[in-house]
């Protein structure tokens, strides 16, 4: 009877472990470092000496410059082999002039906001959305507004955090949940491209798990004259404490770079989290967070110019940003919203 008793206690035990170890590999996330290292300084300034040319003529909302740039994107996703999302007919969601101009009446006319998407392996219904807007301020007196930092630098490093993922998935470790990268339309003129997306969203904006926002990443600001080694997070703890804790260790397992949180003090007077792409899915109840690299002399000006921008740090807070996504697509459970956001 006692050798019984024994026996079935080992049992127990054995199951018990063997459930525990199940549990600790369900959890465990491949690393990510291969997939980080894709994301090259030569790959970004090949896209962004291109996005933010002449040619493309400011890239201004619903200009022929700007559906210039729009192409770029989806040549650079077809040949990555990404698709438009799933139940979208094709790269574009068309934005109406009319959606764009009852907010403050100007003149705009139609645009798109561009999608691509790769599809998650155990829960794709569940997304997180890449955002960036790929818009800029057009042409003023003759002379073309770039904007190669505001914000072809976000735009370019969807281009590179999509194709990671993509190997990524083509060599068996595809993101467990969906991914869309969503270029947005007239953020210049009012963050409208990502209010029309959350307006009239593709995929329920209750399944949306987080927006990892990208609006100026290739430069650096007066607070930092020494070291481009650092970004600025915004918002990120502001819904929810576990997206806080994923930026934090995200960075602190893969890039090391200096999180800096002066610009997400609630009475900021710069008022950026509400200015940027990230807020239209905050306002709706979705944790959110912006990788920024802070104003400079060149905002908003003609100088704003791909030979300006340091691609050590657009290369590192590229990386920051997939390894934020990286273990945001791919963890047990999406983030709790535990907090007002106000």
């Amino acid at each position: 009877m006692k050798n019984k008793i024994l026996l079935l206690a080992l049992a127990s035990i054995i199951i018990t472990g063997c459930s525990a170890q199940k549990s600790v590999v369900a959890e465990n996330i491949i690393d990510a470092t291969k997939y980080i290292n894709s994301i090259t300084t030569e790959d970004l300034k090949t896209h962004l000496t291109i996005v933010a040319s002449d040619e493309m003529e400011g890239r201004d909302t619903g200009t022929k410059g700007q559906k210039k740039a729009g192409n770029y994107l989806i040549e650079i996703y077809k040949s990555n082999g990404i698709s438009f999302p799933k139940g979208a007919a094709n790269f574009y969601q068309k934005v109406p002039a009319t959606f764009m101009n009852k907010e403050y009446g100007e003149k705009l006319p139609d645009s798109e906001n561009i999608w691509a998407y790769i599809e998650g392996s155990e829960k794709p219904n569940e997304i997180l959305v890449i955002s960036a807007h790929y818009d800029h301020i057009g042409t003023k007196d003759g002379e073309v507004y770039n904007g190669a930092d505001d914000d072809g630098s976000g735009t370019v490093a969807l281009l590179e955090i999509a194709q990671a993922f993509q190997q990524a998935k083509n060599e068996g470790h595809g993101p467990k949940r969906s991914i869309l990268f969503l270029h947005v339309t007239g953020e210049e003129h009012g963050l409208h491209g990502s209010r029309y997306y959350t307006d009239n969203p593709l995929f329920p904006l209750a399944n949306t798990i987080t927006d990892i926002n990208i609006d100026m990443i290739g430069r650096r600001d007066e607070f930092h004259k020494d070291s481009n080694n650092y970004v600025y997070l915004i918002g990120s703890d502001y819904l929810s404490t576990d997206l806080y804790k994923v930026c934090e260790e995200a960075n602190k397992k893969y890039t090391n770079i200096t999180l800096d949180y002066k610009f997400n003090d609630r009475s900021d007077p710069n008022r950026f989290y509400y200015r940027s792409d990230h807020y239209n899915f905050a306002k709706h109840n979705i944790p959110s967070v912006f990788l920024f690299n802070g104003v400079h002399a060149d905002y908003h000006q003609a100088s704003d110019e791909v030979s300006k921008i340091e691609f050590d740090a657009l290369a590192k807070r590229t990386q920051l940003a997939f390894s934020i996504a990286w273990e945001l697509a791919n963890k047990k459970n999406r983030p709790v919203v535990d907090k007002s956001g106000k």
